[in-house]
């Protein structure tokens, strides 16, 4: 039985400074003792999306002090804590260098084993933290630089079965939001906007619906929207309202199929799964009640569990981090050397064929 273990994570990948202190028990449960998020929406909100250099500069700012936090609020110090996991990508390289040098110096200085961790593979592994689920099950993670279907084997062990060709979900959510002059972060402006519209007046597509493929595409969905708007400008508020609540009902119809296709190959392919076969939604956008419902309803024609983990760690957070370094110890993986750099590009599955944004650091996601 593996023994009880204490690992302090640390994340800066996007713009939340976060620090936390989790725990596996001898019997595998894991348990969040401290959890610290610093949020810099108002440093971003004025520019209508995350300002790289900002963010960096806000990140070395306040994590000292978040990670102070996390140990007080913890009861214990950096001596008694079994390991040190900071995200080392996928993200803004600037934040990236912030947390991974953080965590470099202090498991240096306390002769503690560093585990750099992927951050999209925090968010594959949340749900085992919170729900003790078991391999395999699938992962749907919509925020704002993702949307991917992703198939969990095992730790280490992903296969990505679907993604965007262009936009992720939540880029399409804040552009939107931007062009009907909502405030930023798109998704909760858009989604209360939407309560009080007819989701019926805009007949928006519905981009890759019917397509074999499990991938994604909003960028046509969001120039309707752009064309939607200016044929009928100037905008009143309960135009704005409709277009919202016509963007969501076609953002929901989108995903029903996609997301459809995916369970059935699941069960095509795991017909003998231990229990309930299970799906798991993560980022922020699954935040947006509509889009819950709608793969709510889904899971229930199916007969699959739904997961949907508490919001605070459906968006970036440093449990997930913690957590995906508590997972890997207790398997005997080795920790990662000194030497390891941050990734700005790091897919979760390797193997999988490129879609969109390749470069020289590779992949994005």
């Amino acid at each position: 039985m593996t023994p009880f273990l204490r690992i302090l994570g640390i994340e800066t990948s996007c713009d939340e400074t976060a620090a936390s202190v989790v725990v596996r028990h001898a019997d595998g449960r894991g348990e969040i003792i401290s959890d610290v998020v610093l949020s810099q929406l108002e440093e971003h909100s004025a520019y209508g999306g995350v300002v790289p250099e900002i963010a960096a500069r806000a990140h070395v700012e306040a994590l000292d002090t978040l990670v102070e936090e996390a140990l007080t609020g913890a009861g214990v110090t950096l001596a008694d804590i079994d390991a040190i996991a900071a995200t080392s990508g996928p993200g803004l390289i600037g934040g990236l260098i912030v947390g991974l040098m953080t965590g470099k110096a202090m498991a240096m200085a306390s002769g503690k084993p560093l585990y750099a961790i992927n951050h999209l593979e925090g968010h594959a592994l949340t749900a085992r933290l919170t729900d003790g689920l078991s391999f395999p099950y699938l992962m749907l993670l919509v925020s704002g630089g993702h949307t991917q279907l992703i198939l969990v084997r095992g730790v280490g062990q992903y296969e990505r079965w679907g993604t965007t060709i262009d936009d992720a979900l939540g880029e399409a959510f804040d552009k939107t939001a931007k062009l009907l002059g909502l405030p930023y972060p798109g998704g909760p402006a858009v989604e209360k906007a939407a309560a009080s519209g007819n989701a019926d007046r805009f007949a928006l597509p519905r981009p890759m619906v019917g397509e074999a493929r499990l991938d994604f595409s909003f960028s046509g969905l969001k120039t309707a929207v752009r064309q939607a708007a200016t044929a009928i400008a100037p905008l009143s508020e309960q135009d704005i309202a409709d277009i919202c609540a016509s963007f969501q009902k076609a953002v929901s119809r989108t995903l029903k199929d996609r997301i459809g296709r995916g369970l059935q190959r699941f069960l095509e392919e795991y017909p003998s799964v231990e229990g309930e076969p299970s799906l798991v939604v993560a980022g922020g956008v699954a935040a947006n009640q509509e889009i819950r419902r709608t793969l709510q309803d889904l899971c229930d024609k199916h007969r699959f569990r739904f997961i949907a983990p508490p919001l605070q760690l459906c968006t970036d957070n440093a449990a997930m981090i913690a957590w995906a370094g508590l997972e890997r110890m207790a398997l005997g993986m080795e920790p990662d050397g000194f030497d390891t750099q941050p990734r700005s590009r790091w897919p979760l599955d390797a193997q999988a064929q490129t879609l969109i944004g390749f470069g020289k650091r590779g992949a994005k996601a």
